[in-house]
């Protein structure tokens, strides 16, 4: 079969990657919005849960570490500094943990029907968005409730931190979905690298503690880290405008964070395009592998 013969066709592994995505938009819209209507159905309270749980969470957090373990004598608002960056995390985990499995997940459909396959790792990402958005709200309530008062340049934080952490979850779902296909033990990696994921990042200490434990070009690779770098863009938009001594919460955080997280951004976006073209190397086995 040839695609002069059959032009409204496209021979697996011979399209356009992230475009055919664009181009087929209402497929991807169907399937996050499949998702989202399922995942609490039969539930008396639905969509509360997802701002319930990350309320819960806060609580259970600023509670027991902050008043029983004492860590907000150490620093101001602990608990804040904490939930802004494990939110962070928790989204890079379901995102990249859920896009690794996508394309076996959707075995029948791959198999069956030709259709984008990056719609599946990119719909995981959209997905992991939508359910990332309750708990930077309830994470909102709890800063504005420590009288939270953020700059232009922090709003443009939380903007940049989302997009990194967005770009880099794709890249790496688009590489390790096409992997697991035929190498199973692909979703093994994933879990071992999501084991790390909070304690490669300062959410349980901060930055500080890095510099001074390493040395300074140790220090610089730590902060390319794009996690690092999103973690940190969140604690300089959610947690430095809640303490009382900004300038030297922002020196906790670091001073050049924006920059930072520019850098950040060009890393994700290498991986991006690296996960798309082994992607796109190996797609054209899926219905075969699978």
């Amino acid at each position: 079969m040839s695609t002069q013969t059959y032009p409204g066709m496209t021979r697996p592994g011979h399209g356009r990657g992230l475009l055919d995505v664009v181009r087929r938009r209402y497929l991807l819209k169907l399937l996050v919005r499949k998702d989202v209507q399922i995942r609490y159905r039969g539930s008396v309270l639905g969509w509360f849960w997802s701002f319930l749980k990350p309320a819960a969470q806060f609580v259970v957090y600023y509670v027991a570490m902050g008043q029983f373990l004492g860590l907000n004598r150490g620093l101001e608002n602990f608990a804040i500094y904490l939930f802004s960056g494990l939110v962070v995390i928790n989204f890079f985990n379901e995102a990249f943990g859920n896009g690794t499995r996508s394309i076996v997940d959707n075995a029948a459909l791959v198999k069956k029907i030709y259709l984008p396959r990056e719609l599946f790792p990119v719909s995981s990402s959209l997905i992991a968005l939508v359910n990332f958005l309750p708990q930077v709200f309830v994470l909102l309530i709890a800063c504005l409730f420590f009288g939270w008062h953020p700059s232009l340049m922090q709003v443009m934080a939380i903007v940049l931190g989302i997009l990194i952490i967005l770009v880099l979850a794709l890249g790496l779902s688009l590489l390790f979905s096409a992997i697991d296909v035929s190498v199973r033990d692909a979703e093994s990696i994933v879990e071992m690298i999501l084991m790390f994921t909070t304690w490669l990042s300062p959410v349980l200490y901060t930055l500080e503690l890095v510099r001074n434990a390493t040395s300074p070009a140790v220090f610089f690779v730590y902060q390319l880290n794009p996690i690092t770098t999103a973690v940190n863009l969140f604690h300089y938009a959610f947690w430095v405008p809640t303490v009382s001594d900004q300038s030297a919460a922002t020196n906790l955080v670091g001073t050049h964070v924006l920059q930072y997280g520019i850098y950040g951004l060009c890393l994700a976006a290498v991986f991006l395009l690296v996960g798309q073209l082994v992607f796109h190397r190996l797609e054209k086995n899926f219905a075969q592998d699978l």
